[in-house]
């Protein structure tokens, strides 16, 4: 069984970095649902929705009975220009690590510095030179504090397509977070990359996905954006991903770390007591729940 390694993700509830993504909702709506629904943790969300201070934001999240997981860290790797250490060790400032009873992630997505994930630049040699030995760095700079970094490939970034993943991979020593939803979307299969490679895998977003919609963000037929408001995510078990195989090759391979239930939702209003967000985030638990240990 893995309940208890199974979190929570502000983004499932729709609360997003992304300017004007949708409805906001509070954090203690939030943390609250999450509790209810019986994840044992969440990850911070964007800068903004939990305390910034290590000690205060650590002091909500016992409040509600949630552990910490870590947390997205959306930052610019590619520029050869600019240093991203700064960045990272504010980030790594509200990572309370010597209270937290799990091991922490940070978990960085490549992004190019605009807002949004519907376009993306391309990546010269200078920049993918830039951005392999950046990850490195970073890696080496998150375990002196006591935190694993990994790399999320992310529709958008400057890692979305399979190509960019292998180079990840041939090209550093970070290990990934599977999220996969965003590997289907960008062209890889997330079954065979947990089969295949799931010694690199140290941190785990889980959604379900419809893969007709996924084709035509990949394909440029539809934005990445209008196909999460089109419900692109469905609970797990409702889309077209084998969540039980790639839970099985993990656990095959001694993945010991968290699986997050990661489904990026937009909504327009804040739902009636018991309803939106969470009916969706309780059919993923639920369905958890039934795959056999």
């Amino acid at each position: 069984m893995i309940n208890d390694r199974v979190a929570g993700a502000p983004i499932s509830w729709g609360v997003c970095e992304v300017p004007g993504w949708g409805h906001q909702m509070d954090p203690g709506r939030v943390l609250a649902e999450m509790r209810d629904l019986g994840l044992a943790a969440t990850e911070f969300g964007p800068d903004g929705f939990l305390p910034a201070r290590a000690g205060e934001r650590a002091a909500l999240l016992a409040e509600y009975g949630l552990r910490p997981v870590g947390g997205f860290a959306p930052v610019v790797l590619h520029d050869p220009e600019r240093d991203p250490l700064p960045d990272v060790r504010r980030i790594l400032s509200g990572f309370d690590v010597e209270r937290s009873k799990s091991d922490l992630t940070l978990v960085l997505a490549a992004v190019h510095g605009l807002d949004g994930y519907d376009e993306r630049p391309s990546l010269d040699l200078a920049g993918w030179t830039a951005l392999l030995a950046n990850l490195d760095r970073i890696a080496a700079l998150a375990a002196e504090t006591g935190v694993r970094a990994v790399l999320h490939p992310h529709v958008g970034t400057m890692v979305e397509r399979s190509a960019e993943v292998r180079r990840v991979l041939d090209g550093s020593g970070v290990p990934l977070c599977l999220d996969t939803g965003h590997l289907l979307i960008g062209g890889t299969d997330p079954a065979e990359l947990a089969a295949s490679a799931g010694e690199r895998i140290a941190h785990v977003h889980l959604k379900d996905v419809d893969a007709g919609l996924a084709d035509a963000v990949r394909h440029g037929r539809t934005s990445y954006t209008d196909a999460v408001r089109a419900g692109i995510y469905r609970p797990l078990g409702a889309g077209d991903i084998d969540i039980a195989a790639i839970v099985g090759s993990l656990e095959g391979v001694g993945y010991d770390g968290w699986y997050v239930l990661e489904q990026d939702m937009i909504i327009d209003a804040e739902p009636a007591p018991g309803a939106g967000p969470l009916t969706d985030v309780r059919a993923c638990v639920d369905f958890l729940a039934g795959i056999p240990a």
